[in-house]
């Protein structure tokens, strides 16, 4: 099994996990030409991608999507609520299957598991990923950590983890207050020092890979996200790998 991202934060997300002749795309945030530019990159023709799995109705997850899958005739997996949210977002996709926020289901050689999390859209879900041997799992755009959400993370070999703000760099940058508040709030995003909360409580000695992911441009840094994850687990911060706007190359999970 192995993954990789086509982009990751405000500017567009996207990523592929690959298994057994299977690939599927984990959100589709960046228009048709960029996001083909970037498969080509990745060494994938669109033709390979066996589905699309969105996790929530916001622009930088979901604006491609709809003409993607028409051009290369992809189905798109989304919540009730997401699609609902999404609106004329979602039009005319190839084929649309609406999903339960606790799905579990396959698409060819990978079982998928969907997990609903806090955060301020209308049913948003993240995504575990497993071939039978191992599980890869992909989280980003979550405020703060539940029970369930632990739980789902906990048996990984590989983990995309958002880690989003730096808390003093918000609270001194340049949002405007509600935005300060929106983003730091319990249905924002993670703050590297949640994340680290986050990776701390799910850790086992399986995982061969972390990667912060989703982190703003102006309220953080790919170092202090490293460090923050590296001390929850006790590692060199050069072993975290960091997501940025264009992408992060593949990563094998034996």
């Amino acid at each position: 099994m192995r993954f990789c991202s086509l982009g990751s934060g405000s500017t567009g997300n996207g990523w592929l996990v690959e298994s057994g002749g299977t690939c599927v795309l984990v959100d589709c945030g960046m228009g048709i030409e960029k996001l083909t530019l970037r498969l080509g990159e990745a060494g994938v023709d669109p033709q390979q991608i066996a589905a699309i799995l969105i996790t929530h109705e916001h622009d930088d997850h979901v604006c491609g999507a709809a003409s993607f899958s028409r051009r290369f005739q992809i189905p798109v997996y989304a919540t009730y609520g997401t699609v609902r949210a999404a609106g004329a977002v979602l039009d005319g996709v190839h084929r649309l299957c609406e999903l339960e926020p606790s799905a579990r289901f396959a698409i060819d050689a990978i079982e998928v598991l969907a997990v609903a999390v806090p955060h301020d859209a209308r049913e948003p879900v993240q995504y575990v990923l497993g071939d039978g041997a191992v599980r890869v799992g992909v989280i980003t755009d979550l405020g703060s950590l539940s029970a369930h959400v632990l739980a789902s993370y906990r048996e990984l070999d590989a983990l995309v983890l958002e880690a989003n703000h730096d808390e003093e760099m918000l609270r001194q940058g340049p949002y405007p207050k509600f935005l300060k508040e929106r983003v730091g709030g319990r249905y924002g995003h993670l703050s590297n020092e949640l994340a680290a909360t986050f990776l701390a409580a799910v850790a086992n000695g399986r995982l061969q890979h972390v990667v912060a992911a989703h982190l703003s441009l102006k309220n953080n840094t790919a170092a202090l996200a490293r460090t923050a994850l590296a001390d929850a687990l006790g590692c060199s911060a050069d072993w975290i790998g960091v997501a940025s706007d264009s992408g992060l190359g593949w990563r094998q999970v034996a």
